[in-house]
Formats: structure tokens, sequence, C-alpha cells
């Protein structure tokens, strides 16, 4: 029988959480990860003596409390090693996203000041070497996986297995060490720094206590119960901070299982051999799920696409239901039975979510429509809302109360009010420390308390949240009417045609947008219609594509207020990736770079 997760306000730092559950589980498995196609099991006693000896490697090297250490890798149990440890001797652990450029690492390097800097391979340690002359505080890089650097040699850099045998000698010079550090660890020390993005300048670091995460992480168990040894798939960046809550503290705090996906490619098959029972993704991941299905039925037969058209109005009408909380009859049940063993069922399976039962979706807003179809095939997603300085979350959809087009109610302990101008104010104790180095930033952020989140909303009458759009992006037509871009952006990005869109109209007669597709479907319509190209840009030039985009665009339009109707729009015609200015990490058009480089496109829509 699954047990549920017993929660401990006492256990209110990270070091605390992490021997508990060491404790409580031993030789239970805590995490596995994939090596050349086979799952290795990682024990949560395993798991301890890795951060033991690594944490006797961080002492030998000369870490102390409220020292920053840097990591740069792609998710994998090394990395949780090493943000433990770091922890546990009470130290601060930045996570660098691994798709940052050199510039940006020395940025994040110099302003945090770390001394240590762990790389995950021959690829991160050359942005380390492209840098090296700035970086005068580094002292030592670690490399995880070492290949293709096996005959480099350099004072500076070592290797992972030479980091943990330094550990272990340390360990046999003074075994207790470790232990007589992490009980000294207090709730309101920094545990780690995540740096977010600069719209205007630098990137900023948000500090967060072992408080503010332990406190976030009992509050996201307290509004949606979960059960011990749940199984979960880690692959977003661990620097971000859902991903940090949803892979280690989550870990920590509800005793889940993680398994590391091999690689972002594989992720679609690792999902399908894990099929994990709690499961976090950013709208991208849901966008795509939802795209993938589609266009596979427009190559199923005719009746087959009957029969997923009424298994989708069938789970439409169950969900209309349960969301008036109105008893469904006895027929319907019947039907959706069938549309269950008929539909639902072997697409679940196909995603790799037929055990899911947990699944959230954060990070950036998602069209309420592809929730809709989701909750239809009984896959209930709950979106969560929140941001770095509120330590993750600050609402979400708790149990079964889902209601579509909002973010669900403030977590446990969280208070939220709308000022007068229509932001979001959020204060509890997962409200953030403040930035590094930057006191002006953060008396700008925290007023009196509260949390300026820089979202404007509205909650509605039962007490939910609604995020209307970012306050800075909101924008004002030259008639003088307020509109919100998110909320269009969203809906265009409901075609599985298009992959993301800005759309553009501050001060201007009309709006337009920008359109990035979506490469993998748009070129098998290309190939299905015989429409000739030979690269991403010729594709986006074809136009049969525009024409495509466009029908797609209409349909949007007749859903929205004239004043909200797409008149123009471009294609993007370069293919960005998250190595790009224009993308975050997580795959969303950054609006003001996209502004920036495309600045001729946009003008030759007005």
């Amino acid at each position: 029988m699954p047990t549920p997760v017993r929660l401990d306000p006492s256990l209110n730092t990270v070091p605390k959480l992490f021997h508990a559950k060491v404790k409580q589980f031993g030789d239970r498995v805590a995490m596995r990860e994939k090596v050349l196609g086979v799952w290795q099991e990682i024990s949560w006693n395993e798991y301890l003596d890795n951060v033991r000896i690594a944490g006797a490697a961080l002492l030998a090297l000369g870490v102390s409390k409220g020292e920053c250490v840097s990591i740069i890798s792609e998710n994998n149990p090394e990395w949780l090693y090493c943000d433990i440890a770091v922890q546990c001797l009470g130290g601060i652990s930045v996570g660098i996203y691994p798709t940052c450029s050199s510039e940006e690492v020395a940025y994040i390097i110099n302003h945090s000041e770390s001394r240590i800097f762990f790389v995950e391979d021959e690829e991160q340690l050359d942005k380390y070497l492209e840098s090296r002359a700035e970086l005068t505080c580094v002292e030592k890089v670690i490399v995880y996986d070492m290949e293709g650097l096996r005959k480099f040699k350099d004072d500076m850099v070592m290797s992972f297995d030479e980091f943990m045998a330094m550990g272990r000698e340390e360990r046999q010079k003074d075994p207790y060490r470790f232990e007589e550090i992490w009980p000294s660890v207090r709730p309101e020390d920094t545990a780690i720094v995540v740096y977010t993005s600069g719209t205007t300048g630098p990137p900023k670091g948000a500090m967060l206590s072992h408080n503010n995460i332990t406190c976030a992480n009992r509050m996201l168990v307290e509004a949606n119960p979960v059960d011990e040894g749940n199984e979960i798939l880690s692959f977003l960046p661990l620097c971000h901070v859902a991903e940090r809550n949803c892979t280690t503290f989550q870990g920590l705090t509800s005793g889940v299982i993680i398994n590391f996906a091999e690689n972002l490619e594989t992720v679609p098959e690792d999902l399908r051999e894990i099929s994990p029972h709690s499961f976090f993704a950013v709208p991208r991941i849901w966008e795509k799920f939802y795209s993938s299905i589609i266009i596979r039925m427009k190559d199923s037969t005719w009746l087959e696409n009957k029969v997923f058209d009424w298994a989708v109005k069938t789970g439409r009408m169950i969900y209309a239901l349960k969301a008036e909380e109105k008893p469904i009859p006895s027929m319907l049940k019947f039907k959706y039975f069938w549309a269950h063993l008929l539909v639902f069922r072997n697409m679940k399976r196909m995603l790799g979510l037929d055990r899911a039962a947990y699944m959230i979706s954060g990070g950036a807003p998602i069209a309420p429509e592809i929730l809709e179809f989701f909750h239809a095939a009984g896959l209930p997603i709950r979106e969560v809302y929140g941001q770095t300085e509120s330590t993750g979350p600050t609402t979400i959809h708790q149990g079964k109360d889902i209601k579509l087009g909002t973010v669900g109610k403030p977590c446990p302990g969280v208070e939220v009010r709308i000022a007068e101008d229509g932001e979001i104010l959020v204060r509890g104790e997962n409200v953030f420390q403040g930035y590094l180095k930057a006191p002006d930033a953060t008396a700008e952020t925290i007023v009196d308390g509260w949390l300026h989140s820089g979202d404007v909303g509205r909650m509605d009458d039962e007490g939910n949240l609604v995020i209307m759009d970012r306050k800075k992006d909101i924008i004002i037509t030259a008639g003088g009417k307020n509109v919100t871009p998110q909320y269009i952006e969203n809906k265009l990005k409901f075609s599985p045609y298009i992959n993301d869109a800005v759309v553009i109209g501050d001060r201007r007669k009309y709006l337009t947008a920008l359109v990035m597709i979506d490469k993998e479907n748009v070129t098998q319509y290309a190939q299905e219609e015989r429409i000739p190209f030979t690269t991403y840009k010729s594709l986006c030039h074809n136009q049969e594509i525009n024409d495509l985009i466009q029908a797609e665009i209409a349909k949007v339009n007749k859903t929205l207020a004239q004043v909200e109707t797409i008149k123009k729009f471009r294609l993007i015609d370069i293919e960005l990736t998250s190595d790009d200015a224009e993308l975050t990490a997580t795959m969303k058009l950054k609006r003001k770079y996209v502004n920036q480089r495309f600045e001729t496109l946009i003008a030759d829509m007005y």
C-alpha cells in the first residue's frame, strides 16, 4: 500500500531533511541513472556516502560556510552529490544553465566569487578556458566526465574521480568532521543562489535560504499530498528553481525516486520506460505532447479519427460535469469507459503517463485549451504559479479543485493580494532573502514584506488567481486600449504548427505577430503536400507555409475581440536554440530581444 508523506516542520534545513530521509529509507532506491541504455540504481545510503566524500573533498579544498560553489552540468547524480555537500557545509550552491555562453558563465562565477567550479564535460570546461584570464577567483575546476580530456593536463583542473579520491583520503584523516559541521547550518542561512535573466542588465542572483526551501516544499506536499516512493523523471535544468524543487528538494521532502533522463533526446523513451507517478513540465513540453497527438491523428484512418473525436468529446463532457460538481449519468460513464479503452489508455502509454497521478505545468502560462484536452483524456494537469523570488510556488491547483483559466489558490501559508495597479504581491516564508550584492534591486522588489512579482493579475470570486501578463509587457495601442499579449500568444501556440509567437502593437494602430513555426510538424506538412524546400529558411519563405500559418491565425482571430486580432504576421526564418539570446533555457521567446533582433521585420508590418 502507498504510504502518504509525513511532514516534520522541525526539519528546517536541507542537511536535516537529507539526513532524516537517509535514516528513514536506508537501502531503498533514491535515484536511478541511465548509462548506455541501462538503468543503474543508487540507494539512499549510497547517496549519503557520496555526499560525505564530496563534502570531505570540499573541506580539503578549503570551502567554508557562506562560500559560493558553482555547478554547470546537465542533470545527473554528481550534480546532487555536490549540491547537497555544499549546503551541508553551510556553503551556497550556485547552478548555471548548461546553455549559458562563456561570457554569461564568467559573469556568474565572478559575481558569486566561486573558487570551486564543477563542470560536466569538455564542452563546459571550454567555457571556463575561454574566459580564464578574467576568472581570477577560480582556484579549482572539477570535471564530471573526462571523455576527450584524458591527456589534458592543467594544475587548475581535476577529474571528479580525483576529487572523490581526495575526499576519501580526507575522511580517513578526520572521519567525523563532516558530521560535526552539518548540524550547525541554520534555517536563515543562504542555501542556494539562482541567477535570473536580467531584462535591462546582467542577471540577478536570488538568494534562497534553507527556511525558504523547506517551507516551499512542505507547502507543495500540503497542497497536493503524494506517496513516498513515487517515481519522477528529471530532465529540465536543475539550476531552475522549479526543477530543483521537483527533483532535489521533493526527493528530500517526499522521498520520490529520481530518474535522470539519459539526455534530452531520449526523454520520450525514458518517460515510457519509467512511467512516472509525478511529472512536472513547462508548457512547451505539454504543447509538444498535444501537437504530436494531433499530427499523429492526421495520418490515421477515417474511422480512427471518428473514434478519437468521439472519445475527446465524451471526455470533455465528463470534465465539464466534474468542474461544475454535477453527477455524471451512468450512460456517460459507460461511454467514457470505452473512450478510455479505445483511445485514452493507448495515448497515455504512448506518452509514458499511464501511471501519472500528479502532473504539473509551470514556468510559463499555458493555453487553457491544452489543459482542457488533457483533462478530457484523464490527465488532470495542475498549474502552478510562482517565480524564483518565491522559491518556486505561490499558487497551485490543489486536490480536485482545478479551475482552468486560473493558476489555483495560494499555497498553504502564502498570502496574495492585488495592488491598485493590478500587480500581484506575495508574502510568506517562501519569499526570498534578496538579490546577491544588489540591495537597491532587493528594496524595489520587497516592499514592507511584500514581494512585488512584476505580474498583473486578479482574484476570481472563488479565490483563484488569474494571471493577465507581465506588468511591463502590457500593450497600450495607439487608440488607448490595453491588450495582454500573453493571452493571444497562448491561443496561437495551441496550433500544432506554431511553436511560439510574440505579439507586437505597443503605441501602434493594430497588432502584429512574429511567429516561430514548429519545425517538425510544418516539415511533415510540407512533405505530405509535396511542398519543395531545402532549408529552414526556405520553408519559412514558402507561400504555402505562410498560407498555412495565416489560416491558423485566422482561427484564433475568430475567438478574439476586434482590438486583439492579429492583422499581419511574419515568420522568424532563423532556427533559434536556447544558446541564442532570444530564447530562454525553457525555450520561451524573450520579447525584448526578439523586438531588437527583428526590428526591420517588425517595421515592415507597419
